[in-house]
């Protein structure tokens, strides 16, 4: 009866440190994507400073004008 509920735990255990792994690289795998895409906001960010596009009145009008 003992060895049998100490087996049960070594499972029960077994499966938790599984989960935690696999947790693990989730948490990895996120925080990854939100360093890209916290690079990739200061990118747009930068680019909207820098008035990539120009006021209408110093646009080039088309050459069909």
């Amino acid at each position: 009866m003992t060895e049998e509920r100490l087996v049960n735990i070594e499972m029960a255990l077994a499966d938790l440190e599984k989960t935690i792994d696999e947790l693990n690289s989730v948490v990895i795998e996120q925080g990854k994507r939100i360093e890209y895409l916290n690079k990739m906001n200061r990118y747009l960010l930068d680019n909207m400073e820098k008035d990539v596009v120009k006021p209408l009145s110093e646009e080039t009008p088309p050459p069909h004008y």
